[in-house]
């Protein structure tokens, strides 16, 4: 008897059980997260999306991944499901152009559920240029909240999308790589590897 092949999603649905255990009891069974994993030089990544957009990029790796997905699906009342939409299809070949250095700004639509102080430290984050960094001193006085410096670290650190919400491009203000879940290891080689592919060298500090 032939063995039944499995298939690339049911691969993935058995490495990561623990992704589609626990749907919440209110979930809506018509809203759906489509959650699959895409291969990148620096490990593997699990990417969500829903109708409206990408909702989730984080490394497999990132302390507290689990309690950030089920908070994700709290919070959007959806159910978990292996498998790719028009959006996850979209990240992973724009993903695969940004490691080869040919993207420096991503296109995906995006699916960010948060309150306004929330909502506006991400989208501070999204005007940091490829290939330049900040201090989270002056990512405060960038929101005209220079008092807020330790919310809006935290903030940053609530990002569900690794890369392209470019919170790693925040640092410490004596240059020190600081605050990355995934490992200050890769915070570094995503900067390093912007900085040489990118065309400006301004506002590098290290």
């Amino acid at each position: 008897m032939n063995p039944v092949l499995k298939t690339e999603d049911q691969i993935f649905a058995e490495r990561y059980s623990w992704i589609f255990k626990n749907n919440p009891e209110d979930a809506d069974n018509d809203f759906v997260i489509y959650m699959t994993e895409i291969a990148t030089p620096l490990g593997p990544m699990l990417a969500g999306a829903t109708l409206h957009g990408l909702c989730l990029l984080e490394f497999a790796n990132r302390i507290r991944l689990e309690k950030e997905i089920a908070d994700l699906r709290i919070l959007l009342k959806g159910r978990i499901i292996p498998g790719k939409n028009q959006f996850s299809a979209q990240v992973e070949t724009e993903l695969g152009e940004y490691f080869q250095g040919l993207r420096k700004t991503f296109s995906v639509p995006l699916h960010t559920p948060g309150n306004d102080f929330t909502q506006a430290v991400w989208q501070n984050l999204l005007q940091i240029p490829y290939g330049q960094t900040c201090t989270y001193k002056e990512q405060a006085e960038r929101m005209n909240n220079p008092k807020a410096i330790r919310a809006i670290a935290s903030t940053n650190g609530r990002n569900r999308l690794a890369i392209i919400i470019p919170c790693h491009r925040v640092i410490g203000s004596n240059g020190t790589m600081t605050g990355y879940a995934a490992g200050t290891d890769k915070k570094k080689w995503l900067l390093m590897f912007e900085r040489s592919n990118s065309i400006s060298k301004e506002n590098l500090l290290f």
